[in-house]
């Protein structure tokens, strides 16, 4: 599955993931491989992306964090819009 974060300031990160956990407006909800196609709102609060080799754009990677507790990246978020179809993700965030 194909991960890729975009914000104003450009692309954070691309790549391949095993899962992305997003703040969605009604909740907290997981993508894994071949998830159903969906279009979301997101709400504040943290991406979590579960991946093997994290390679962030090097100019944005001060903005991940990785969670010792679960070995996920984090990025903190303060809204921002999801698509995911054909096991590729586009996110869209502030």
């Amino acid at each position: 599955m194909v991960l890729e974060i975009v914000s104003p300031e450009g692309h954070l990160y691309k790549g391949g993931v095993t899962s992305v956990t997003v703040p969605g407006i009604n909740g907290e909800f997981q993508m894994l491989n071949n998830h159903a196609n969906i279009v979301s709102i997101l709400a504040a609060g943290t991406i979590k992306i579960g991946v093997s080799d994290f390679k962030a754009n090097a100019e944005f990677s001060a903005k991940f964090t990785k969670s010792d507790k679960d070995q996920k990246f984090l990025l903190p978020i303060k809204a921002g819009t999801l698509e995911m179809k054909d096991n590729k993700i586009i996110i869209l965030v502030d």
